[in-house]
Parts: C-alpha cells; structure tokens; sequence
C-alpha cells in the first residue's frame, strides 16, 4: 500500500520531509476552512521553516489512520526513505485503550523505531500519549476526572529552555490543552526493550496537571501534551464537540473558553520540533 495524502513541495533547497498521521479530524467548520489536522500542522510548520536561519523548508505527507472510520494505518514498508519525521496527532480516542487500530499504530511505531533509526518522531496530545505508551509508559486517565483544558502555563526544565532556545530567566511557555489522559512516568531502558541501556530521557516541561508535559530523546523523540496547532477557534471548537459528546461538563467548557484567546507559544513550539527534525540540536544531552 502506498502512502496516501498531500504532498506540499518546499521551495527551499533544504527541507524536512514530515508524515504526519492523522488519528482524528478536526471539528467540521475548522476542516472547511483550514482542512485537515495534517493541512494545519503543515501551514505551522511552513510558518516555522520561514523563520528558521537560513529558512528551512517543509513537505508534508499525510496519512488518516483510524481504520475504525475509513483510515489506515501504514505497514512499515510504506515508508520511503525519504521520510525524515513522523508526527503523531492528537485524537478524540484513548492512548490506553485497546481497540485493533491503536494495537496496530504501537505495532507500526515499534517496527520504524527497530528498522529506521534515522526517522525522529513528535507527537501531539494523544501522540504523545501513544509514543510514551510504546517505551513503556503507562497511560491513563486523571484519577479525579478533571481535564486539562485551555491556555495553561507549563514551567520547562533545564532541557525545555535548551530546546526552545530560551534564556535561564525564562520559566514557562504557554499552550493549549485539551486532555483528560496523562502519560504517569516517563519511558525509560528498564520498561522498554526499544530503548538501550543509558538512553537519556528528559522531561522538558511540567503543569499543575500534568507532570510530563513533553519527552525529548536525543534524536529520536520530542513530544508535547499540549497543542502547538491550536488557535482561538479550534480550542472553542474542540471544546463544544467534546460537551456535544457528553465527555466534558459544560461549565468546565465554559471557563475553558474564557482563555481561549490569550496568546500562546505554538509557533515557538512548532520551531524547536522543526529543529529537531533537522537535526540543530542533536548536541542537546
């Protein structure tokens, strides 16, 4: 099976060839006007690539995985060598759960990381979630059922301000949540047979909710909890499918809203990832 999806052809001599897979779609008005989570996350990148020294370019694949709704996920064979990146995007579904589809996706991730050690991986929300998963991680939901939800502060490590190219004095960054499921510990050799002995594992920031708000491995994985594609729009959109669904409490959604126009880090975010594809900062321990 070839891999499917749009091709968006960088006009810069140096570029990073990402596949993005899509694990959920975005709320009906926000597809009609910017597309899918893929068509987002390559618009952000572009924008990451033009400020990047010297300007970087971006192509994006684009496959939608959730075979329980007309999706696919790739066999490892799919995978050209001309893939630099895969991105995992967040999801309406459970990290944790067990249905067919998510099994077959940990399967997928597993292989590339065993046969392609030059393909580095990020992950969004649920992304995050199922690449900490297949390290090892446990993943599940808060024990007292609150959600993450909104611009929220996330105070960084050492290594968070490494990685963003921040200075010493500079304690947080800010993005948007949109989560009730936690990665509870972080991936490391003693939980996972993917990861050798001596594998460094950072956490690069923290929240008041959730512990582990991002995952970077020194060429190979930079996760984030948070959602560096959200803007003001998509937060209330997001937020009014999951009160709809019956799975968020509608005063929750409404104090929710009330932040969801305050400035955030997204772009900041979507810069380091971009960076990490390339390989700057393979020197960050």
């Amino acid at each position: 099976m070839a891999i499917k999806g749009v091709s968006t052809i960088s006009s810069h001599p140096d570029r990073v060839r990402m596949l993005v897979l899509e694990t959920d779609e975005p709320h009906p008005d926000t597809k009609h006007e910017k597309g899918s989570f893929g068509d987002i996350l390559n618009e952000l990148f572009r924008k990451a690539g033009e400020n990047h020294n010297p300007k970087l370019g971006i192509e994006t694949v684009i496959q939608y995985a959730v075979e329980d709704n007309g999706g696919k996920v790739p066999e490892p064979e799919d995978i050209g060598h001309d893939i630099h990146a895969i991105l995992i995007t967040g999801s309406k579904y459970d990290a944790h759960s067990d249905v067919r589809w998510v099994l077959k996706l940990i399967r997928f991730i597993r292989q590339i990381w065993i046969d392609r050690p030059d393909i580095r991986f990020a992950g969004i929300c649920f992304g995050h979630q199922i690449l900490c998963r297949t390290l090892g991680s446990e993943v599940r939901p808060s024990k007292d059922g609150n959600w993450e939800l909104s611009h929220t502060p996330v105070a960084l490590t050492d290594t968070g301000r490494s990685l963003f190219n921040l200075k010493p004095s500079d304690k947080h960054i800010h993005l948007h949540q949109m989560h009730l499921d936690y990665v509870v510990s972080t991936p490391s050799p003693e939980r996972s047979d993917l990861l050798n002995a001596g594998t460094q594992v950072h956490v690069w920031g923290t929240s008041e909710h959730t512990g582990i708000q991002g995952v970077y491995i020194q060429k190979r994985l930079f996760s984030t909890q948070g959602h560096m594609e959200f803007d003001e729009k998509m937060v209330r959109r997001q937020l009014e499918l999951r009160v709809n669904a019956g799975t968020l409490k509608e005063y929750d959604a409404d104090e929710a809203t009330e932040r969801a126009d305050w400035i955030h880090d997204g772009l900041l975010v979507s810069q380091a990832v971009l960076r990490f594809f390339h390989g700057d900062d393979d020197k960050i321990a």
